[in-house]
């Protein structure tokens, strides 16, 4: 379970546990042999061990440097101040947020991703037409085993109950159980939309904002679905997401959510008010084309999810408003869950996996 306390300040969430119940169940093959193997995520990739500035109060070679607020600055200031001194105290209460110290001395490995300069390649193979098109393929054949998959112009599903060591493109990866995801960038993003998948959660990266507003949101989304837009700290996305990119797909903004990220030991891994770079990023909520949600409407819309990970996985906090059983989608994706549709053109980034003594290990 990733949600390790829950209270009204908002969420403490352990991604690496989610992340690894994930792969207890994986299998890989030699041949037509099938065996079991031990997957996990590196542990540093999750925990950050010291803030990311000194006592002097100096980030990063610069100064903190304190600047006049506006009163929705101080208000959001406030929530998160606030907030988070309970959420830790409270984590801390249980035995986590303890200042673990631990390191390992296996390097972290690098993160290029090269099937993206793959997808480059593959939008000059011509199209196939629509009623010749087949939109998805199984990973796996029916005797066990990879299928010779085509990752570029079709949605690649593992319907197992089990993770599957395969090999892609000459390298090994991990995909989780019950699956899909589509490798491509915006111009090749039709499979995705034929293959009906009626989607609940979008997010999205860096592209202009021309093409954002191009999206096939309503295609993608069923009436009603939640829309979630992680956005930077700079005050000009997130109006363009809440005043411009929402009302262009017919979303309904109904909460903005802070992810608020620490040190193993509680500490903000940025100063609150650093002029640069913040400790905290925003989860912009909505609505497609429904009115307000009651469940939203009891809840303040500054409501703070905080975690104690690099990488925060929400969908353990976001099932509480569309249900355990939601059909779940996220756009331009890094890495793929259990149960959920993924797209982009580094959809495979952190499953690429590497063997080592003491088993296998995602990166």
């Amino acid at each position: 379970m990733s949600v390790v306390l829950q209270s009204n300040s908002g969420w403490v969430l352990d991604s690496q546990s989610l992340i690894d119940r994930g792969y207890a169940r994986c299998i890989t093959w030699t041949g037509h042999h099938k065996s079991h193997v031990k997957c996990n995520f590196k542990r540093q990739c999750f925990h950050i061990l010291k803030s990311h500035y000194d006592m002097s109060g100096r980030v990063d070679g610069g100064h903190t440097v304190m600047t006049q607020k506006t009163e929705k600055a101080a208000k959001i200031r406030s929530v998160i101040l606030e907030g988070t001194k309970s959420l830790v105290d409270s984590a801390q209460s249980l035995g986590y947020l303890s200042g673990e110290t631990e390191t390992s001395k296996d390097p972290l490995p690098s993160q290029d991703c090269r099937l993206a300069a793959l997808c480059e390649m593959a939008k000059e193979l011509p199209l196939v037409a629509e009623e010749e098109q087949e939109w998805t393929q199984s990973l796996l054949t029916e005797e066990g085993g990879a299928s010779h998959v085509d990752l570029f112009s079709q949605v690649t599903e593992n319907s197992e109950a089990w993770a599957a060591v395969v090999p892609l493109m000459g390298e090994e990866y991990i995909i989780p159980h019950n699956t899909a995801f589509l490798l491509s960038d915006f111009t090749r993003i039709q499979p995705l939309v034929q293959c009906e998948c009626n989607e609940k959660k979008k997010e999205y990266s860096s592209l202009p904002s021309s093409q954002l507003k191009r999206l096939p949101v309503p295609l993608l989304g069923s009436p009603g679905c939640l829309v979630v837009t992680w956005v930077t700290n700079r005050p000009s996305h997130l109006r363009f997401v809440r005043d411009e990119l929402y009302p262009h797909w017919g979303v309904e903004v109904v909460a903005e959510w802070f992810w608020v990220k620490v040190t193993t030991s509680g500490e903000f891994v940025f100063p609150l008010d650093s002029p640069h770079k913040k400790p905290y990023e925003v989860l912009v909520l909505g609505r497609y084309r429904q009115e307000k949600c009651k469940i939203f409407a009891r809840q303040t819309d500054n409501r703070c999810v905080f975690g104690r990970t690099l990488c925060v996985d929400n969908h353990e906090v976001l099932k509480l408003y569309v249900g355990a059983e939601a059909k779940c989608l996220e756009l331009f994706a890094r890495s793929l869950q259990p149960g959920w549709t993924s797209w982009g053109n580094e959809v495979l980034k952190f499953q690429q996996i590497i063997a080592l003594p003491r088993g296998r290990n995602i990166w």
